[in-house]
């Protein structure tokens, strides 16, 4: 007799996603299922097919077995640990803990030391600092085990005891007809240990606040948004557990005078009327505290960019440098005495045309429009 495709038990398409797979799995686990059908044969034997068939595809692993292969792949004690044997008390777990918040009978977990939770420092620097590197101390509020109890949350000399209410395994089980049902030990809230005696210094929760102070090292050339992580510096963990880890997050300070894009660095540099005229040399800063020399051609205009190699912000783990890019701003003279300004006009009348090409040639353009437009 030819079985029944897994797929079409649980009323899906082959390339359903794992939350519909549930999703359809839920609804009709709940329509067929044995309380609400005593004494229903036919509906015992439907859920048993649909547990069966969920147990299968719900699994990433069993469900690539599935696709290949068909229930070919679990005949004969295939499919892995297991096999087709989980049965719908294992597959069913999964919907009851979502609907109950509980597990499904299978044992309970006991509770033990759980890892502290990360934290997070936001940390701004300069542009230089990011340029040469530095060391920074930085002071954290966060949680550290204390030292009266070693973190164990108990008075010097006892220590923690098993619970009595779950004996030590964190959760208590009671029978609800057809389930077995767990649920966190209301004496030692899942912990499976109890304080009799708890430590004065931290109450019987192992750990104490206390500001810490650290040392980071900023490596050079870091960028705004540069994430650190110092492992282990975070909350301390229950019960003695692992501690989290810290993450510096890094911004950059407005800078006057450079703008960064990477690890290159742009500086708008104003120079005279006379230096983008007749040419010359300036001297334009550096991020690293000096100064660089830029030859400037004749006839420069405003935009023009020089380019420095090697003279922008340092690569991050590398022995490698950006480059700095001066872009040029020409200044129009102000405050001119009448003699200069006399000067000027002179200029003006001895160059014509010919020294501003591209003014007239704009000019130029704009009398033709105007005389097409006449036409």
């Amino acid at each position: 007799m030819a079985k029944i495709c897994f797929y079409e038990i649980l009323e899906v398409e082959r390339n359903v996603s794992a939350a519909d797979l549930k999703k359809s799995y839920r609804k009709m686990a709940m329509q067929y299922h044995p309380d609400r059908n005593p004494n229903d044969a036919e509906a015992e034997a439907k859920f048993k097919e649909i547990s069966q068939a969920y147990d299968i595809l719900k699994d990433d692993q069993k469900r690539a077995a599935y696709d290949q292969y068909g229930h070919a792949a679990f005949e004969n004690g295939g499919g892995g640990p297991g096999g087709m044997g989980g049965g719908f008390d294992g597959a069913f777990s999964d919907i009851f803990e979502d609907l109950f918040g509980m597990g499904g009978g299978r044992g309970g977990r006991r509770s033990g030391p759980s890892r502290g939770v990360d934290l997070r420092y936001n940390l701004t620097i300069t542009l230089e600092d990011a340029f040469t590197g530095k060391e920074e101390k930085i002071t954290i509020p966060t949680s550290v085990s204390c030292e009266g109890c070693d973190g164990t949350g108990a008075k010097a000399g006892s220590k923690p005891e098993p619970c009595g209410g779950c004996n030590g395994i964190g959760k208590v089980r009671t029978q609800q007809g057809f389930f077995t049902v767990e649920r966190t030990c209301p004496r030692c809230q899942g912990q499976g240990k109890v304080i009799a005696n708890p430590c004065g210094e931290c109450h019987g929760t192992g750990s104490i606040q206390k500001k810490n102070t650290l040392s980071v090292k900023i490596p050079a050339g870091v960028e705004d948004g540069t994430r650190i992580r110092l492992q282990g510096k975070g909350e301390s963990g229950a019960l003695n557990g692992p501690s989290g880890d810290l993450y510096i997050f890094i911004s950059l300070e407005y800078h006057p005078i450079f703008q960064r894009d990477g690890a290159d660095i742009y500086c708008n540099v104003p120079i005279a009327l006379t230096t983008a005229a007749l040419g010359g040399e300036i001297d334009v800063p550096t991020v690293n505290g000096g100064k660089a020399k830029v030859k400037i051609n004749a006839g420069n205009q405003t935009g023009k960019q020089y380019r420095l190699k090697n003279k922008g912000m340092p690569i991050l783990h590398s022995e490698q440098f950006g480059d700095m890019i001066i872009q040029t701003v020409v200044e129009t003279p102000v405050d001119m005495t009448k003699k200069q300004k006399e000067l000027l006009r002179a200029f003006a009348n001895e160059c014509g045309d010919n020294v501003s090409p591209e003014s007239s040639g704009f000019f130029n353009k704009v009398k033709e429009l105007w005389e097409d437009l006449t036409d």
